[in-house]
């Protein structure tokens, strides 16, 4: 179903053209007053009910959960993508003679833990390099055999939405007994994702991108067999078990929460940034990640039309790609004045590499698209 034009929903003025979701997403007025209320109510801290420290964590974990279609026990907040790599570098075994797998010009949170087990361990990194007229996926899938210890990719590569197969993945990884850990910040929320089919180890996101939540707030979902043995990057009071009963907490216990929960970064509970992120939430589950997705698709569609009746060059237009983001190639002499046109004419995008990242959301019209094009061949 495609979603309405809902930018209503946002305080966006009407000059302003907003093609830069994959950096960051303006704020839904839900999500805004969502903190303000939060604000308001940390100003009198005795108002604060003790129950306030933990059920709407529950509810954030549970909403999660839905989107991508997992247990909530098995759902940890964590500030960054960072954070979450970190958990699962530390809980995956790795020795000299295995290889870590990731991509060419990979988002650095994917890639500097690794790089630290490397330099621990003694395993190698592997780094994907895709061949013209090559996916992703056969990529990856030709870099995996019997030394592969970690894959550690995104669902869709950062700076063009390049799509990665992560079932075929999945289940290669799986038949070498190695592990797959998935960043799906460029992806999440707007391209659907089911993580009882992909199986991954674990899977980390950012909330404020495709989220459309707070900066510091993130997703980590690690898999069952992490409940009882996973280890956490640091000893929060919050995640052990009994830890509702204040009058108690000098009872030290080793015990924690059950799930995923152990995962979870200190102060957690966050009385501003847990209840944005809840209205946020909300409001994609309300549309419907699979709509979402639609709707992009055919605001994309557009894009990559007028982008080749002008004769610009679309990135990896050989390969399969996400329906939400598209990437038009330049060189790093041409993107400073392209850019600087751009920003004159209120039209937002995002340069990664020697890439234009063009990426809409449901607020953008086809007005926008017209003003991006007419911006970009004046």
């Amino acid at each position: 179903m495609i979603i309405p034009n809902q930018k209503e929903l946002y305080t966006m003025p009407d000059e302003v053209s907003y093609f830069n979701c994959a950096s960051m997403s303006p704020l839904l007025k839900s999500v805004e007053e969502a903190g303000t209320w939060g604000l308001y109510e940390r100003r009198h801290p005795w108002e604060i009910a003790a129950s306030a420290w933990f059920e709407p964590v529950e509810t954030l974990r549970d909403l999660f959960a839905r989107i991508i279609h997992a247990n909530r026990d098995n759902i940890a907040l964590v500030p960054a993508v960072s954070y979450g790599i970190a958990i699962a570098a530390k809980n995956i075994p790795l020795t000299k003679d295995q290889t870590i797998v990731v991509l060419d010009q990979q988002y650095p949170s994917n890639v500097y833990a690794w790089r630290e087990r490397s330099y621990e361990t003694g395993a190698t990194i592997v780094t994907v390099n895709r061949q013209p007229g090559q996916s992703w996926t056969d990529a990856i899938l030709a870099h995996i055999d019997d030394r592969t210890g970690v894959v550690a990719i995104p669902n869709c590569h950062w700076t063009d939405g390049s799509l990665i197969d992560l079932e075929s993945v999945s289940r290669r990884v799986k038949e070498v007994k190695a592990r797959l850990v998935i960043d799906v910040s460029q992806s999440v929320g707007a391209y659907p994702l089911d993580v009882s089919v992909i199986r991954p180890d674990f899977l980390v996101s950012v909330g404020y991108k495709w989220l459309m939540g707070p900066y510091g707030l993130g997703y980590l979902y690690a898999a069952p067999e992490y409940d009882l043995h996973g280890v956490p990057l640091e000893y929060s009071w919050l995640n052990k078990s009994g830890a509702e009963d204040f009058t108690r907490l000098a009872e030290y216990r080793d015990g924690y929460k059950p799930g995923a929960r152990r995962f979870d970064a200190g102060e957690s509970p966050s009385f501003i940034h847990v209840p944005m992120a809840i209205a946020a939430l909300t409001q994609i589950l309300d549309w419907g990640v699979d709509n979402i997705h639609e709707t992009l698709s055919q605001l994309t569609a557009q894009i990559r039309a007028r982008a080749q009746q002008h004769g610009f060059t679309i990135s990896s237009a050989d390969a399969p790609h996400v329906g939400h983001m598209v990437g038009l190639n330049f060189t790093f002499d041409q993107i400073p004045a392209l850019g600087q046109k751009l920003v004159d004419n209120q039209v937002y995008v995002g340069f990664r590499g020697e890439k234009m990242r063009i990426a809409p959301h449901v607020y953008n019209t086809v007005e926008d698209i017209d003003r991006l094009f007419e911006a970009m061949l004046k």
